[in-house]
C-alpha cells in the first residue's frame, strides 16, 4: 500500500469517526451494557430470565460484555454498520463530492477498497467497544476472577478477555459482510437513508427467516445465521464447527457483494 492510499485510508476513517454523529452512535451502542449492568445491581436478584449470559453476570462481571454483545447483535450493531456502509458512497453523491472526488483523481477499485475497509475498522471498533465498556463497568459492579466457560470449565480472566477480543473479530467478520451489501447497496442510489432502511430491513428479514422452522433448510444460508456461534468461542476446547461455517458463509457474502459493488460502480455515470 502506498503512502497516498494510507493518506486516503486515514482521511476516510477521519471522515467517519470525526462525525459527531457517529459518535452519538457510539455513545448509544455503550449505554446498552450500562443500562443492562445497573439494572441488574439495583434489582439485586440476579440477571434472572432474559437474554444469554445475563443470568451470570452478578457471578462474574466479565458476562456483562457478552450479555451486551448478544443483545446489540439483534439491532444495535447492525444498524450502525448499516449507516456507515450506506453512506460511504450515496453519502457522497447526495452531497455532490463523490464527482470531485474521482476528479482528484482516485480510481473507483482504490475508493471502493478503501471505503469499505474503513466500514469494516469502524465495524470492528463498535463491537470492541460495546464490551470493553461492558468488562469495565461489569468488574467495577460485580467483580471478576476465573470465568466458567459454557464447556463448565475455568480459565483465568485473562484468557477470557483473549477469548473475548476473538469474539468481537469473529463478529466484525460477519458485519463485514453486511458492510458488503452494504456497500453494494450504496452504488445504487444516492439517498443514504433510503440504502441504510434497506440494509436494515434486510437483516431484520434475515433474524425474522431463521427462526421459521419450515425454513430450516434455508438457515444456514441466511446472512445473519451464524452470527450467534460466537458463543463456541467460549467454550473447552473451542468448538470450530460453526465458526468456520461462519466465517466461510461471511467470506462468500463479501466476495459476491464487494464483486458486485465493483461491478455497478466502476461504469457508473456519476453526475452529482
Amino acid at each position: 500500500m502506498s503512502v497516498a492510499d494510507l493518506r486516503f485510508f486515514a482521511s476516510e476513517l477521519f471522515l467517519i469517526f470525526g462525525r459527531r454523529r457517529n459518535w452519538a452512535g457510539l455513545a448509544v451502542l455503550a449505554a446498552v451494557p450500562v443500562i443492562m449492568g445497573i439494572s441488574v445491581k439495583v434489582d439485586g436478584s440476579g440477571g434472572g430470565p432474559g437474554p444469554e449470559f445475563l443470568s451470570a453476570i452478578t457471578d462474574n462481571g466479565f458476562f456483562l460484555a457478552l450479555a451486551a454483545l448478544g443483545v446489540e447483535l439483534g439491532l444495535f450493531l447492525p444498524i450502525a454498520v448499516a449507516a456507515i456502509s450506506a453512506d460511504s458512497v450515496a453519502g457522497e453523491a447526495n452531497t455532490g463530492t463523490l464527482r470531485y472526488l474521482l476528479a482528484v483523481p482516485v480510481h473507483r477499485t482504490r475508493l471502493l477498497v478503501v471505503k469499505y475497509a474503513a466500514v469494516v475498522v469502524f465495524a470492528f471498533t463498535a463491537t470492541l467497544f460495546v464490551a470493553t465498556v461492558g468488562v469495565l463497568l461489569g468488574l467495577a459492579l460485580f467483580g471478576g476472577g476465573p470465568v466458567t466457560l459454557l464447556s463448565g470449565s475455568q480459565i483465568t480472566l485473562a484468557d477470557a478477555l483473549l477469548r473475548l477480543v476473538a469474539v468481537c473479530a469473529y463478529l466484525t467478520v460477519g458485519f463485514a459482510a453486511l458492510a458488503a451489501i452494504g456497500l453494494f447497496v450504496s452504488t445504487l442510489t444516492e439517498q443514504p437513508i433510503g440504502a441504510t432502511i434497506a440494509i436494515v430491513m434486510l437483516c431484520i428479514s434475515s433474524f425474522i427467516l431463521d427462526s421459521i422452522p419450515q425454513l430450516e433448510w434455508l438457515h444456514p444460508y441466511l446472512l445473519t445465521h451464524w452470527w450467534t456461534a460466537f458463543g463456541d468461542l467460549l467454550r473447552a476446547p473451542v468448538e470450530w464447527s460453526g465458526v468456520r461455517s461462519g466465517l466461510g458463509s461471511a467470506a462468500a457474502y463479501i466476495v459476491i457483494f464487494t464483486t458486485a459493488a465493483w461491478a455497478r460502480f466502476a461504469g457508473k455515470d456519476v453526475t452529482s
